[in-house]
């Protein structure tokens, strides 16, 4: 059975929510295209409208919107998703996964078409860090500097 991370990205406060599907509503996702339209209710949003942008396999591979079906493949690439040149005319052969959504798959990307009646912040609260957590925060944070 399938599992897969669904990230919610909200257009109109630039906040993106992580939810994990499992069971019977991860298998209604498999078989989907990106650029296809699901109900929310799969991902517990009652009322939402979600479209599918993207995503990677087990692997990290991305989904590229231009391949068909659901396998990996390699492809000679001059840009998009998955590769960035450095310098003009620039083409790699990249491994890329194709645009189904297959039980591999185990993220997906999806933005907010239409909106239920709760707003996202409302079903998402946040979570409030205690004083120990804040100050390990920072310190990971000055870290990655």
């Amino acid at each position: 059975m399938a599992d897969f991370r669904i990230v919610v990205s909200d257009s109109k406060t630039a906040q993106a929510y992580q939810i994990t599907v499992t069971g019977t509503a991860a298998s209604k996702i498999i078989g989907k295209n990106i650029g296809d339209t699901i109900s929310g209710d799969i991902a517990g949003l009652s009322g939402y409208t979600l479209k599918l942008t993207g995503g990677t396999d087990k692997d990290g591979f991305p989904i590229r919107p231009d391949l068909p079906g659901p396998a990996r493949k390699k492809i000679l690439v001059a840009g998009g998703v998955g590769f960035h040149p450095t310098h003009d005319g620039e083409r790699r052969r990249k491994a890329m996964r194709g645009r189904e959504i297959s039980s591999e798959v185990t993220q997906i990307n999806t933005v907010v078409v239409e909106y239920g009646e709760k707003s996202l912040a409302e079903i998402f609260p946040k979570k409030e860090l205690k004083e120990g957590e804040v100050a390990e925060e920072k310190k990971t944070k000055d870290r990655r500097r």
